[in-house]
């Protein structure tokens, strides 16, 4: 596969791990409206853990080889602080609300991209990056809770979330498995000190549910890593701006959101911006193989 080809199946990759993600995302919502973000955090690790348990058999010697210890074990602890931040938050906030702040992430990626990984960033992708930003704040306006205190726990689950995705791309000759289980343990040890907190007994219904987060978590994680090792951070981590789209079919159908005609424009606008995006990324990788021009 040529370098334009790998990229390329980066960007796909990503735009697959942001649905499954969304999906995850408003399952877990709807759960956090009866059990605590400590149960749900818990019980989607176990599950998790349990579908993951014959990968790590046949892999475990891969766990006893790791690169960069310091780095892995800070990765977990981004990666933890990510996850209980996104539910913590909505617990009170709407899903796409909690969803905008996340959408700062590729702002915060390609900014460090550029200077924790020197990986060149030009122009045009900066101005498109930007340009998408402003479309999810014209799709989702500011609230009147755009400073209250589940808003600023959103905001620091973006920073983590972008510092995760820097150091996955440093780590990208880990093995998958050793980088998705190690966030589940991360996950699993952090709430199995809160999960006792007001623990509610799940009914099958509800345990069917935790079933059903894990394993989409599993899957979305697997694609995220894949991606990052296909393709630059600043190249894809961009494409997390469709996330909007499914936050307001998930919100309409699930929740009974209505998306307004802001909504509508701004979304018309992320499309625009992430086309492009996806455009100049194919020229970049033809030209990555004569005079190297930036994105």
């Amino acid at each position: 596969m040529d370098d334009r080809s790998t990229r390329l199946s980066g960007v796909g990759l990503m735009l697959l791990a942001v649905f499954v993600f969304s999906c995850g995302d408003a399952t877990g919502k709807f759960i956090v409206a009866t059990y605590s973000v400590g149960q749900l955090l818990w019980l989607r690790a176990c599950a998790a853990l349990l579908l993951l348990a014959p990968a790590i058999w046949r892999r475990k010697k891969d766990f006893a080889k790791l690169e960069r210890p310091h780095l892995q074990f800070f990765r977990i602890v981004l990666s933890t602080s990510e996850v209980a931040s996104f539910f913590l938050a909505a617990m009170y906030l709407p899903l796409a609300d909690v969803v905008t702040y996340y959408l700062a992430c590729p702002i915060f990626v390609t900014a460090l991209s550029a200077i924790v990984l020197r990986e060149e960033v030009g122009w045009r992708r900066w101005s498109a990056i930007l340009v998408g930003f402003a479309g999810v704040l014209i799709a989702l306006r500011p609230s009147t809770q755009s400073f209250s205190w589940p808003a600023l726990v959103a905001l620091c689950g973006s920073l983590s979330f972008a510092g995760l995705m820097l150091i996955t791309r440093q780590l990208r000759r880990t093995p998958d498995i050793v980088m998705v289980s190690s966030q589940f343990v991360g996950t699993f040890l952090f709430s199995a000190v809160l999960a006792p907190i007001g623990w509610v007994t799940p009914t099958p219904r509800s345990l069917v549910l935790f079933a059903a987060a894990g394993m989409i978590s599993v899957c979305a994680l697997l694609c995220v890593s894949r991606s990052l090792k296909l393709a630059p951070a600043s190249a894809i981590v961009p494409y997390q701006y469709s996330q909007i789209f499914w936050a307001v079919i998930f919100g309409f159908v699930i929740f009974g959101d209505v998306p307004s005609p802001a909504t509508l424009v701004g979304a018309v606008i992320i499309v625009a911006a992430g086309l492009y995006i996806f455009l100049r990324e194919g020229n970049l990788g033809r030209e990555d193989t004569t005079v190297g021009t930036p994105g």
